[in-house]
């Protein structure tokens, strides 16, 4: 038992506990030489004695401790005191994932987007790493204020090249979230991961998991048999995008997901964008079903088998390890004598003539394709996408190696595809508003200008209002490209004051609400009414000034024409 005040390794001063699990648990600590608050992990103390849970425990912290990156959960120090064997970890305080979804149900497209395209960053540094999680969950992801993510709890996470993989690792990740191969017994890969934050995906859309059942073999079996539920009926209105990026990352068949983490995450950036709401469903190249031969139809799966010989294995595993350094020595030795064959002898046995690498700009893929192994050369099977405003969508830009080099016959070259122009089609924006088309403009990069022209408020024109442009409708701008908005500059104008009614008085109160000298001359006309203002020198329309004498002149019949100046002429 670790109480509250009790030193770890004579710098970690315990404050409280903040979570249990399976493995170890969790204290909030001050690390007093940095004064800084940490989570401390620690192994509990049933399994400190075991040693087989002691090494588990040890590769996660070293697994874990060779990650870097700002949404990974931080381990700052490893070790052990009197038994009790810890790790140090950045201590983030925030919500998880399971306790927003719960909270909230389903969240909006863009939230789940920017929670993606974070996690999917994050895995893909991890994998890059040669690290898979092998546990993602709603519950190992933490969301801060701020909407930044951390996963936390890379405690099953395995090096890929550490060749260590286990039945009892093979089925510890969370069921709801757990991919076919691994309910199936099989060895988790990078494609694991990625099933795995598809499901944490559909959960995000939908606000619950796509399989749930009476017990955990219930769901592995589902995982392993049933295609995923379809979002499109679960939201008529969701985007074909969408559902595509769950379907591509939840496929069963391995071969049919993403090929990387990286790959997604760049799909998720242009999910939202409205030409690719109604892009086509995903079809599968490969079958989903019976693609894994280790499944046999009604049988339990190998889930069930490995959950009850988990502990089995674990003991083997160290029967096995001085066999396996025998094999590693003797496969060392061939490896030796494969490289010296591949270094000294081979190249004068399969020496290959050079080639140029073909023009091939312009051409569709099939094209290309057609054009590179006719010159002997090999062709990737995946390609790069890029903008271009000078080849249309889906024709190649060129090729990696770049066009005209001279290299050997059979070089892998790899077709570098247009993804169409970034530009945007510049609209019609007369009459629209300044600031929707500002802020439209300026997402797509385009430099906005503004312009004011001089316009009387008796136009009764909205100030935000666009009166012109300086760039025709059709034509086509992009990044670094500037466009001239004109809006109004809205003065203030005379009005006219015969057909608007003004008397002498409220002509008076005009000048006076506006700053003007007012001169007012009286004058005989048996045609109009007294009072009547037959006259003034400022014309309809025209900008006030403030400080301009403004002379008009007023009936007043029976009276010789006296002038009445109000301020100075």
């Amino acid at each position: 038992m670790i109480n509250k005040g009790q030193m770890i390794n004579d710098r970690y001063e315990i404050i409280r506990s903040i979570g249990e699990g399976g493995m170890a648990n969790v204290y909030l600590a001050l690390d007093t030489i940095l004064d800084r608050k940490v989570a401390v992990k620690i192994l509990r103390g049933d399994l400190a004695d075991d040693e087989k849970f002691v090494r588990r425990f040890q590769r996660e912290a070293i697994s874990a401790s060779s990650l870097t990156d700002p949404n990974i959960v931080e381990v700052y120090d490893v070790g052990e005191d009197n038994g009790k064997y810890f790790i140090v970890m950045e201590y983030v305080e925030g919500k998880t994932l399971k306790q927003l979804v719960k909270r909230r149900g389903n969240l909006t497209l863009p939230e789940v987007i920017d929670i993606m395209l974070q996690l999917t960053s994050a895995i893909s540094h991890a994998h890059n790493s040669y690290i898979i999680h092998r546990d993602i969950k709603p519950q190992n992801v933490i969301i801060l204020e701020d909407g930044r993510v951390k996963i936390m709890d890379f405690g099953i996470a395995v090096a890929l090249n550490a060749g260590e993989f286990t039945q009892t690792n093979s089925v510890m990740g969370t069921v709801y979230y757990i991919p076919p191969e691994q309910a199936n017994g099989n060895t988790a890969t990078i494609k694991s991961d990625i099933y795995s934050l598809g499901i944490l995906m559909y959960e995000l859309v939908t606000g619950s998991v796509p399989f749930k059942g009476e017990n955990p073999v219930e769901v592995a079996i589902k995982h392993m048999r049933e295609p995923i539920p379809d979002i499109c009926e679960y939201d008529p209105e969701m985007p074909q995008s969408i559902e595509n990026i769950i379907l591509k990352a939840c496929a069963k068949n391995p071969k049919n997901r993403y090929e990387s983490a990286e790959e997604m995450h760049d799909d998720l950036k242009t999910a939202l964008d409205k030409d690719r709401f109604n892009e086509p469903r995903v079809i599968y190249p490969y079958k989903e079903k019976g693609f894994d031969e280790d499944f046999d139809g009604e049988k339990m799966p190998k889930a069930g088998r490995a959950a009850r010989n988990a502990a089995k294995n674990e003991d083997k595993k160290d029967k096995k390890m001085n066999k396996a350094l025998i094999i590693v020595g003797a496969i060392t030795a061939a490896l030796v004598s494969l490289l010296l064959f591949f270094i000294l002898i081979l190249p004068k046995i399969t020496d290959k003539k050079d080639a140029i690498i073909p023009d091939v700009s312009g051409m569709s893929i099939t094209q290309a394709e057609s054009t590179l192994k006719d010159k002997g050369f090999e062709v990737a099977a995946k390609t790069k996408k890029e903008n271009s405003d000078d080849v249309e969508k889906d024709k190649v830009i060129g090729t990696d190696p770049e066009m005209g080099r001279s290299m050997k016959a059979g070089t892998k070259v790899t077709l570098i595809v247009s993804k169409g122009t970034e530009k945007i089609k510049i609209e019609d924006y007369t009459g629209k508003n300044y600031y929707e088309v500002k802020a439209k403009l300026e997402a797509a990069k385009i430099t906005v200008v503004l312009d004011k022209k001089d316009v009387s408020d008796s136009e009764k024109l909205d100030s935000n209002t666009i009166l012109s442009q300086d760039v025709k409708s059709g034509e086509k701008l992009g990044k670094g490209d500037t466009i001239t908005l004109t809006i109004p500059n809205i003065y203030k104008s005379y009005p006219n004051f015969n057909e608007e009614g003004y008397t002498e008085n409220s002509a008076r109160e005009f000048a006076k609400e506006n700053g003007l000298n007012i001169n007012v001359t009286y004058v005989q006309d048996p045609s109009s009414v007294d009072g009547t203002i037959i006259y003034q020198n400022m014309s309809a329309g025209s900008k006030i000034t403030k400080g301009a004498t403004l002379k008009i002149k007023v009936v007043k019949n029976g009276m010789p024409e006296v002038s009445d100046s109000h301020g100075e002429e």
